[in-house]
């Protein structure tokens, strides 16, 4: 009885140390009380290029490549829902601009074909082999190359953040030093390499690179504007595009693995942003205040999380998205 008494006393210690440190780790999240992040979406928006620009020389279409897809405890992803699987899909977005019969009788136009039929990435997925390092549920070969391809032929490339599931497809090209003269990696992007782990620039790969610096807001093509996002990752960043037909979608790297994230404003477990992703937790957590502000003043903005299904085949099925890359 002695012994019995003392290991019912042992498991009430364990209890009471145990559920607060479940709690703080893997539950709880919290708005903070200092700071601030804002989106001058006006400014953003002017960036891209007035009304009449934009309607002539914004791209026509998005496409999607899904080349991977990872599955998490769903309180990994928004802290406290529970430990059931939730998809979390890794893809790559092709960004088409139309030939210059698709804009009208712009006068403009022959005098500033510039991107006229040309394309753009967002992220770049990652490699099989990557993939299988990082334990990756399922990977799509055929669209890892449609992929590959389609970065052969972009005339511009952008991360949103510099870890592997994002830059890493772009890493394992073959044709890397041809590729990288039309790739912008800001300068937080090049001076954390850290954050690719377990991929690695080829040696010289960033020899006399010049980097991409800016400070808030820097437009990037036409429609295209960067926007700053530390906090997930140094070099993180959202990328805003408006089409030629004036629709306007934010995406928004990691800053949101879900819609969830920003609906009911909490973010990652503590567990995963301390340990696994050294991120700035309460800065992230700014950030999905400010979405949710934008969200709701701007409902025909359209918000595109990292990695997020639902979302994506909403953006698929109301034509906001195609998928496979031209």
């Amino acid at each position: 009885m002695k012994w019995l008494r003392r290991l019912f006393y042992l498991i009430v210690v364990l209890v009471l140390i145990g559920a607060p440190a479940y709690y703080w780790l893997i539950v709880e999240s919290h708005i903070p009380s200092e700071g601030s992040y804002a989106i001058e979406l006006g400014e953003v928006r002017r960036l891209a290029g007035d009304t009449y620009y934009r309607t002539y020389y914004g791209p026509s279409e998005i496409r999607v490549e899904t080349v991977a897809n990872f599955s998490f405890p769903k309180t990994a992803v928004v802290a406290g829902d529970g430990w059931d699987p939730t998809d979390m899909p890794v893809s790559s977005y092709q960004l088409v601009y139309g030939s210059g019969s698709s804009y009208g009788n712009n006068p403009d136009y022959t005098a500033n074909p510039t991107w006229a039929n040309k394309t753009a990435i967002i992220d770049t997925a990652l490699d099989e082999a990557t993939g299988r390092e990082a334990g990756v549920t399922t990977f799509d070969t055929e669209s890892y190359r449609r992929m590959s391809v389609g970065l052969s032929g972009a005339s511009l490339v952008v991360i949103t953040h510099e870890h592997m599931d994002h830059i890493g497809g772009l890493v394992a090209q073959g044709d890397l030093p041809e590729r990288l003269r039309f790739v912008r990696l800001t300068r937080e992007q090049i001076n954390h390499p850290e954050r690719m782990s377990p991929v690695k620039w080829p040696k010289g790969a960033l020899t006399g690179y010049k980097p991409l610096e800016y400070n808030r807001y820097t437009p990037i093509a036409p429609g295209v504007v960067l926007i700053k996002a530390r906090g997930h990752s140094p070099g993180s960043q959202m990328v805003y595009v408006r089409l030629n037909d004036g629709r306007e979608i934010l995406f928004l790297g990691d800053v949101a693995w879900h819609r969830r994230n920003i609906d009911i404003q909490r973010q990652r477990a503590r567990l995963v942003s301390w340990l696994f992703l050294s991120e700035e937790r309460d800065t992230v957590m700014l950030q999905l205040v400010e979405l949710k502000r934008l969200s709701t003043k701007e409902p025909n903005l359209n918000i595109m999380p990292g990695h997020d299904s639902e979302a994506l085949n909403q953006f698929l099925s109301a034509g906001l998205l195609v998928r496979g890359f031209k």
